[in-house]
């Protein structure tokens, strides 16, 4: 089985607990996940399955969006409401203060990474030496807010939606709103909606998934690897390339049929075998004229 699922994580699970139900259900070890949500958190947890596994790292890379309930005058060691209260405040604040600050976080700016959280500083997760009772400094990192649209403001809490980038922590940014504020603020709720081009609306909980193994059904969900790469051109090998094709060689370009035109260097390309067999991502080196393998799904 060679694919992407689009799970829906529930609270309760962490998202490495997902990939090990998952492997009970499907039967199979090679699984990861693409981008780990707190155990408190919902939503789009897509998780590949097989070869597909060489795909984890690029789709963690996408654009986010979520769903987050912020608690205005509350401020915790984890910077969500699971954690200990360090600070409680008085929300003195106008609707208007509130949308200002919020505003006020579209665009780039540089986050600071909580302490309860998976990054490794010299071989530590953070979350380790926190529970450890340490604080490190951590690095701030450059991070982006596409959008934010508050939905509703029931003071003390603020419901918002928010598009970012990789990296991005939405209970950091709860936590800085607050601070900007003066009265602090933790996250209540969060609810991931899309990672990339998968969407909440289309995702399967772990029992969905098992049934549908049940029912023999579940193909019908799987999203093969070529499905996220169809803004590249489609070529197929010729006989004469088979061998090398099938042993990651790069490819001379008059090997491969469908092209159009004169290829531009770095243009990337998806390759078949003769079979119709998804190969591999492919990007041409304009100066050697031929296709370099960037990923590979054989095997």
């Amino acid at each position: 089985m060679d694919g992407i699922l689009n799970v829906y994580k529930e609270k309760g699970f962490t998202s490495h607990d997902v990939v090990a139900k998952l492997r009970g259900i499907l039967k199979m070890r090679r699984i990861g996940h693409t981008g780990t949500l707190d155990p408190d958190a919902e939503g789009v947890l897509p998780v590949c399955l097989g070869k597909a596994t060489k795909l984890c790292e690029l789709l963690t890379d996408k654009e986010k969006a979520y769903r987050a309930v912020m608690k205005l005058g509350v401020v915790t060691d984890t910077q969500d409401m699971s954690g200990t209260v360090l600070e409680e405040k008085t929300v003195a604040v106008t609707e208007e203060d509130v949308l200002l600050a919020i505003r006020s976080f579209v665009g780039e700016y540089d986050q600071i990474p909580p302490m309860y959280s998976a990054l490794k500083v010299n071989g530590k997760k953070l979350y380790e030496l926190a529970r450890a009772g340490q604080v490190i400094e951590r690095k701030p990192r450059r991070i982006r807010i596409v959008s934010i649209t508050v939905e509703e403001i029931n003071l003390p809490f603020v419901t918002m939606t928010v598009a970012c980038s990789k990296g991005t922590y939405i209970r950091t940014l709860c936590h800085d709103i607050g601070q900007k504020l003066g009265c602090g603020a933790s996250m209540d709720q969060l609810l991931r909606m899309k990672s990339g081009q998968f969407y909440l609306e289309d995702s399967l909980t772990l029992s969905e998934i098992s049934r549908r193994v049940e029912e023999n059904t579940l193909d019908e969900c799987l999203i093969h690897p070529d499905a996220l790469f169809t803004h590249y051109p489609a070529l197929t090998v010729k006989a004469s390339g088979e061998k090398l094709l099938y042993n990651g060689n790069p490819m001379p370009k008059e090997m491969l049929d469908g092209i159009e035109g004169a290829p531009e260097n770095g243009e990337m390309v998806r390759i078949y075998d003769l079979k119709g067999e998804f190969i591999g991502i492919y990007c041409f080196q304009a100066e050697r004229q031929w296709y370099r393998p960037k990923t590979m799904f054989l095997g």
